[in-house]
């Protein structure tokens, strides 16, 4: 493992303050030079996920069932019209995302855990128009685009990343919901990647739509708990998944792949028991990249701003586990390294890339901080 590479903690964090953030090691010369400077922008109960509106706002999702308006600084306001969650466990309120279009359309995009019949619970993606005003907003017109299928007892794996490409279409993450088996059986959609159009329709060019059903939604197999899915530069889908007791993985996502879980892995079964590695099983698809002990990757962000050019195209990990972001550096289109790893002093639930070309961290739990992190010299 490489080093990790520490962000000296400010007191001042805690009332919002900005703070000089010194870099230790690495050879990122002008972020030694001149620091980084971190704005504490807001605090949320169980954030989850953060996807900024073309003004500038974003939006914060926590998982117990609200979604935030952030208009500035500690500036936040409430969204009303959030449907029903499942909340508890891993599951409630999760990803955001706007659509393409939202400068026309004012659609987005929520994922979030649902009940069913019996005590089940399964992920769900919904659709609904934002109306927006300066103190808050709304959700209307919902509609659910997709679900789990099918829905079982437990609330935990529920994955449910969103993502949208180039060309529009729709990507889901779905957790295998700690059954592991289904996410090798085509009679569901636990443990894959979908491929939808944005209404939740299937694209009959998806790799197994003859099979029809919700097979056909499926656009690669054999995954765990996803809980990071970008697009880099070159239009390639990424995913982070959480391991075992060990090998957690950065995977280059293709049309029709297997990732092997739970024939395959990195990682050992929780009571010691041995997995298979991915190099006896050349059928399935291996990580580029794979952590033993694990980080417990929680999103995904390819960055391409201005703020930091020296990180251009490289890839950012957030984790639970250490409190850590891990920096990666992309040495050819299919090999990956990891360059530095930053700790914080919280479990770090996402990383984006904010409007100005800043890094935004959102920290987990009970009072879970955003914060910005620009140039000490910008």
């Amino acid at each position: 493992m490489n080093s990790i590479y520490t962000f000296a903690r400010h007191f001042g964090l805690a009332t919002g303050v900005v703070a000089v953030f010194a870099l230790c090691g690495g050879n990122l010369a002008r972020a030694q030079s001149s620091g980084v400077s971190a704005t504490v922008m807001g605090s949320f109960r169980e954030p989850w996920a953060l996807e900024f509106l073309p003004d500038g706002r974003a939006l914060v999702t926590e998982k117990a069932g609200a979604l935030k308006l952030l208009a500035g600084p500690n500036q936040i306001h409430d969204i009303s019209g959030v449907p029903a969650v499942a909340y508890g466990g891993q599951g409630g309120l999760g990803d955001v995302v706007l659509h393409p279009n939202f400068a026309s359309n004012q659609l987005v995009y929520i994922s979030y855990a649902e009940s069913g019949s019996g005590g089940t619970t399964g992920a769900a993606v919904a659709r609904a128009r934002l109306q927006l005003t300066s103190t808050g907003g709304s959700l209307s017109n919902i509609e659910v685009v997709w679900r789990q299928v099918p829905k079982v007892v437990g609330n935990a794996h529920y994955s449910h990343r969103i993502a949208f490409d180039r060309e529009g279409y729709l990507w889901i993450s779905s957790g295998e919901r700690q059954l592991m088996m289904p996410a090798q059986q085509m009679d569901n959609n636990l443990g894959k990647i979908l491929r939808l159009r944005d209404d939740g329709s299937v694209p009959a060019d998806n790799p197994f739509a003859h099979l029809g059903g919700v097979s056909a939604q499926i656009w690669s197999l054999g995954h765990r708990n996803v809980l990071g899915l970008a697009f880099d530069e070159l239009g390639r889908l990424w995913d982070v998944e959480m391991g075992p007791m060990g090998g957690d993985e950065l995977n280059l996502i293709v049309r029709g792949g297997n990732y092997g879980w739970p024939l395959v892995s990195n990682g050992s079964h929780y009571d010691g028991r041995d997995i298979p590695d991915h190099w006896t099983r050349p059928e399935f698809n291996a990580p580029l990249l794979s952590a033993n002990p694990v980080v417990s990757p929680s999103s995904l962000m390819f960055y391409n701003g201005r703020e930091f050019p020296e990180w251009q195209g490289d890839a950012f990990v957030s984790g639970l586990t250490y409190f850590t972001v891990s920096r990666i550096e992309f040495t050819s289109v299919d090999r990956a390294r990891e360059a530095q790893r930053y700790r914080f002093g919280a479990r770090v639930r996402a990383v984006e890339q904010g409007p100005e070309g800043g890094i935004w961290l959102l920290e987990d739990g009970n009072g879970g901080r955003l914060i910005r992190y620009t140039s000490a010299g910008q």
